[in-house]
């Protein structure tokens, strides 16, 4: 039998032998689809093996005169981009025991940038425009997803067993608003999980300048 190509040989040691996704639904008591909620897993026994990347850009920009998303998931120790796209200036902040930071007033086409060294959530404000509000939770897993539009998530490759899903989100009627989950990893194939997020109504927006 020949032997397997380095390149080969290396991807086959680099896969899981066994892994399982997670397909999560989120809507609220009525049935309705939630978004922006964020979904983490933690397998029992799981540590990651060095720092967690995401394929998503950890950008949180100011665009008519609102923060873009309105949630943002990023890994424990990454450095979120600030960019300024309005016409006017911004003074972001936060005062979360996550991260406590001030951003001073910058101008359009001006960026700055916060590094994010504690797992939790960062609530995000300006101090121009009280109407601008935004969430970063900062995760410690690997396995972490936002919940689009149609209130579905997809968390893929999860090692098999026993396992913790966190379900988070900034309107959530639980402490924390978050609640959790035990679930069992099959070794193959996709489990799917409803989860029923019970919201609080969102702060009323004024608008305007």
């Amino acid at each position: 039998m020949r032997a397997l190509a380095p390149t080969l040989l290396a991807l086959c040691l680099a896969a899981p032998a066994w892994a399982g996704d997670l397909a999560v639904t989120v809507a609220t008591p009525a049935g309705k689809p939630v978004g922006n909620a964020v979904i983490m897993v933690r397998p029992r026994g799981f540590s990651p093996r060095g720092p967690i990347r995401f394929p998503w850009p950890y950008v949180m920009a100011q665009q008519d005169m609102q923060f873009d998303p309105f949630v943002l998931v990023v890994p424990v120790g990454a450095e979120v981009s600030f960019p300024n796209h309005d016409p006017f200036r911004h003074h972001v902040f936060s005062f979360s025991p996550a991260k406590t930071f001030e951003l001073k007033l910058y101008s359009r086409d001006e960026t700055r940038k916060v590094k994010l060294e504690k797992a939790g959530v960062v609530a995000l404000g300006c101090n121009i425009h009280d109407d601008m509000t935004a969430f970063i939770r900062v995760v410690d897993t690997p396995f972490a997803a936002k919940s689009g539009a149609h209130g579905e998530a997809a968390i893929r490759d999860l090692p098999p067993g026993p396992a913790t899903v966190t379900i988070w989100h900034p309107f959530l009627k639980s402490r924390g608003g978050e609640e959790t989950r035990e679930i069992v990893v099959p070794a193959s194939g996709t489990l799917s999980l409803a989860l029923v997020a019970d919201l609080r109504s969102p702060p009323l927006r004024r608008g305007g300048y």
